[in-house]
């Protein structure tokens, strides 16, 4: 039987990928990355129950030194951008820009992959997060999976059940696979609720209140 990793960040991107994906594939690790980003400490507590809600092994991997080498937004004392115009949001996504985030994860999860047998890597790239990240492409995937034909020996292979979504129509699939949105945690900050003013929340809020996700907008934003 084949068996699957998925990247957790314990966001929307990747908790709608883990139950795409579990309907055909085998996921039993999901890699959960601290490298010092503000909201690390709510993304471990909401990957590892969404782990446990799912039934998947969690592993957190530290690296220090990215943190160390990171002077973008989510990780420095520079101030996250708010409120911004969710159309025209190249400049805001250069202030959250971490170096080589997708490529380092998805390389460290060929390890495990490479080390203990996997088949297959999972990662949330979207359609709406690819107009402003290139590691959201599927060009990016593309060639990631050719690295992987040279650099490993399993030979895994990266899947991204998002990659032709919109927040909106990632929304659409939580609602339909009955994804316990509650759980999640896709704000840029370390607050106790979602801020609902960085660009990650802003979109989420978007596409919940396109949705009717009335009950999952007072849940995360209650205190706004």
């Amino acid at each position: 039987m084949t068996k699957s990793i998925i990247l957790m960040s314990g966001g929307l991107d990747s908790v709608v990928s883990l139950a795409i994906a579990r309907e055909k594939y085998n996921i039993e690790l999901a890699l959960t990355f601290d490298y010092g980003q503000k909201s690390v400490k709510q993304e471990i507590l909401s990957s590892d129950k969404i782990c446990k809600y799912y039934n998947v092994a969690h592993k957190v991997i530290k690296l220090d030194w990215l943190e160390k080498i990171t002077h973008t937004a989510l990780v420095s004392d520079s101030d996250i951008p708010v409120n911004i115009d969710l159309e025209n949001s190249k400049e805001a996504a250069k202030s959250v820009w971490v170096p080589n985030r997708n490529g380092l994860f998805l390389n460290v999860a060929a390890s495990f992959a490479d080390a203990e047998d996997y088949d297959y890597i999972f990662i949330g790239a979207n359609k709406e997060e690819a107009a402003t990240f290139s590691d959201n492409t599927q060009k990016f995937i593309d060639s990631i999976n050719l690295e992987f034909e040279y650099s490993t020996e399993k030979h895994p292979k990266v899947l991204a059940p998002l990659i032709n979504f919109n927040k909106n129509d990632i929304v659409k699939q939580a609602l339909e696979y009955s994804v316990p949105l509650e759980l999640i945690w896709s704000c840029y900050s370390n607050a106790d609720v979602h801020c609902g003013k960085c660009e990650s929340c802003m979109r989420l809020k978007r596409a919940l209140k396109e949705n009717g996700g009335t009950k999952y907008l007072n849940l995360l934003f209650e205190k706004l």
